[in-house]
């Protein structure tokens, strides 16, 4: 029996949760819900439904699990504690700061309906998380540091088009080369913000516009840029569509410890992305959690749960003779 899948929310990470679960034979997806009207959405799977975000609670009893693509902002706070009641759901809030007040919500709610829930399901918060919990009980001497990117920062770069003048944006998060180096020789060096990395951001102004004013603008922007050394570059629509069409990102976990009678030994643990698609590879990860909450919940469990609480078994469509015989 597959896996009958819902997507919550159809942007660029519902429509990543929609080609993943093509890629997984043990699940379907049943139905797409969005706020739109349904009549106007299309979408890539001819055999499910659109249906209207008002209609979600109806099909409780023909979705397994429910993956919600909203916004950790305004979205996710409270659509997650609202549907995990009536589904299995998957979130991928990565409001670090708020992930307890999430999580404790969310708990209340799927405790409550008897459902499972997996929140801050992603790459960071999600993969990245593992691995820093992974390196520190291995190497409880030692440092954390996390790079991220090259990649597109969509926060910054819709924060950057919100300026007056501003047609379009794109920027980019840039690791410092030289701090990274040094982490990698096991330096251990103490980074500030700004000695971590860059910000670059490729800007379309509108004609006539003070790119002036609006360079200025951006490099004072508290919380996005006023930390970091940033570059405006300005640019033409065409070169736009040409050159930033795409949404890569990735980056670095990094633990750095010692070992042994007085810590003579160095040992470097590093796990690293490189993504073409950021919303693709998040949805990805958010499907294969799909598949450990519906197995969760078969098993009589419910609550909310993070990553950390996953066996790895449960993400794999095999056995676990398969997995022991072929993975281990």
């Amino acid at each position: 029996m597959s896996i009958r899948i819902g997507i919550l929310g159809y942007g660029n990470l519902g429509k990543g949760v929609e080609s993943a679960v093509k890629q997984n034979s043990d699940m379907e997806l049943k139905a797409v819900f969005t706020r739109r009207n349904p009549q106007d959405l299309k979408i890539n799977t001819a055999s499910a439904k659109v249906c209207h975000i008002d209609d979600a609670e109806k099909m409780k009893n023909d979705i397994d699990v429910m993956i919600i693509c909203g916004g950790s902002a305004t979205d996710l706070p409270v659509q997650t504690p609202k549907y995990a009641e009536y589904f299995n759901v998957i979130d991928s809030f990565d409001t670090h700061a708020k992930i307890p007040e999430h999580f404790k919500n969310v708990d209340k709610s799927s405790k409550k309906g008897g459902k499972v829930s997996i929140i801050s399901v992603g790459w960071d918060p999600g993969m990245f998380s593992l691995n820093r919990l992974y390196a520190n009980c291995i190497l409880p001497e030692g440092k954390d540091y996390t790079f991220w990117g090259k990649g597109v920062s969509q926060g910054h770069s819709d924060a950057v088009r919100r300026i007056d003048g501003v047609l379009d944006a794109r920027q980019y998060t840039v690791p410092v080369q030289e701090a990274l180096d040094a982490v990698r020789k096991g330096e251990n060096p103490e980074l500030t913000t700004r000695q971590k990395h860059t910000r670059e951001c490729f800007v379309v102004a509108e004609e006539g516009a003070d790119t002036g004013r609006i360079e200025k603008e951006i490099k004072e922007m508290p919380n996005y840029f006023s930390d970091y050394d940033t570059t405006v570059h300005f640019i033409t629509m065409e070169e736009m569509k040409r050159d930033h069409s795409g949404i890569p990102h990735g980056g670095f976990v990094i633990r750095s410890g010692k070992t042994g009678e007085n810590g003579c030994h160095k040992h470097i643990i590093e796990y690293s992305l490189k993504l073409d698609s950021n919303p693709e590879f998040t949805s990805s990860v958010l499907v294969a959690y799909a598949r450990a909450a519906y197995r969760l919940n078969k098993e009589g469990n419910s609550g909310c749960k993070t990553v950390f609480d996953i066996a790895p078994a449960y993400l794999s469509p095999l056995s676990g003779d398969e997995i022991r015989a072929h993975l281990l």
